[in-house]
């Protein structure tokens, strides 16, 4: 797998990714529809997924619906090739080092450390006992056998701290300061950060050793929550307070992955989804908490319409945060970072002395 560099290579060839391909499965490439793969009935449509650069559902709706199906919430998979490179690039262990994995899956990226680092040196955890008992085996038939445990990811695994790497393979919204705990002084938090708004962040942090931890975002990904931090289920829109709006909602939604890393800052647990229909017209919903939001676009109106319900005008909040971001001068994600504190996490520019304030 060309994603991976040299000092991986040798992990990818002694665990081979098919030993980590559940017999049926859905495989779910990013440039095209998503297809069910079935060893038994096309096992080279099969064993070509294990080596494509696409993510494999494993498990939907927590296993109640059958993943080959391709429908349902996905819960569980086996990420792409090329993310997990690109993560493990971000966590640059040094040899021996020892590692902390959140979300163990289907267990090939535990593999690959494990190989790396060796088996005693990496800890795996996953929250559910049944996915858990598929890596076993999995990790088995590749032959390597780092400590697993089933477990809340988010309380990390205080037993064998302190690490000199966390790597997590689920997605956050809140950084749980059990993992800057369990990391050594100049250790490494490597993670993907979706806070619910837009796209997800890759993200490093360093652990200083006063119980913070501070880093950037070097690009984007999508990854599957960590169960505790599942986003709320949007109800339907309600009835409430009606005016318009001369920004136009896609200038909003396309901006720009820096307006997404400032409106997550600004504005922590609004969530959005938008649509765009076949005549260009173009909705976006938010909702947070009690309050919800719908902003409707038309090419033939001046103005665009908003409905806003709960105790929070959503809209509003959203377009302060875009105006904030471009009187700033438009700034792209590389200039901003993450620090998280025991009293919680916060987002900044520049400079964990500049952050950005809800």
């Amino acid at each position: 797998m060309s994603e991976f560099g040299d000092g991986w290579r040798g992990a990818v060839e002694a665990v081979p990714r098919h030993l980590f391909v559940p017999a049926r499965a859905w495989c779910a490439p990013e440039d095209r529809p998503g297809y069910a793969i079935d060893r038994a009935a096309d096992p080279d449509q099969w064993m070509a997924a294990a080596y494509a650069d696409a993510a494999i559902i494993t498990q939907t709706d927590d296993g109640a619906t059958d993943a080959a199906t391709g429908e349902g919430a996905s819960t569980s998979s086996l990420s792409a090739p090329g993310i997990v490179a690109a993560f493990l690039e971000l966590l640059d262990p040094y040899d021996a080092d020892e590692v902390l994995e959140i979300g163990t899956g289907t267990g090939w990226t535990a593999g690959l450390l494990a190989y790396r680092l060796g088996d005693g040196n990496v800890t795996s955890i996953e929250v559910d006992a049944s996915v858990m008992a598929s890596a076993s085996d999995n990790l088995r038939s590749a032959g390597r056998s780092p400590l697993l445990a089933v477990g809340d990811g988010a309380e990390g695994w205080a037993d064998r701290a302190p690490y000199d790497r966390v790597h997590v393979i689920v997605g956050v919204r809140e950084v749980p300061h059990a993992w800057v705990e369990q990391t050594r002084p100049g250790g490494l938090i490597v993670f993907p950060w979706m806070p619910g708004w837009e796209g997800g962040h890759r993200a490093v942090l360093t652990v200083v050793g006063d119980g913070t931890a501070i880093g950037r975002f070097h690009g984007g990904c999508a990854f599957m929550m960590l169960r505790s931090q599942r986003p709320p289920v949007p109800v339907a829109m309600r009835d409430g307070r009606r005016s318009s709006t001369d920004l136009d909602p896609r200038r909003v939604v396309r901006a720009s992955t820096g307006l997404d890393v400032v409106v997550s800052g600004m504005l922590p647990g609004v969530y959005g989804n938008h649509a765009t229909d076949d005549d260009g017209s173009f909705d976006l919903w938010l909702w947070s908490g009690d309050s919800d939001a719908h902003v409707h676009y038309a090419s033939d109106h001046k103005r665009f319409s908003v409905t806003q319900a709960g105790s929070q005008d959503l809209w509003d909040e959203l377009h302060g945060a875009f105006l904030r971001w471009v009187s700033w001068g438009s700034p792209t994600r590389d200039r901003f970072g993450l620090c998280v504190a025991p009293e919680g996490q916060s987002i900044w520019l520049d400079s964990p002395d500049n952050p950005i304030t809800p």
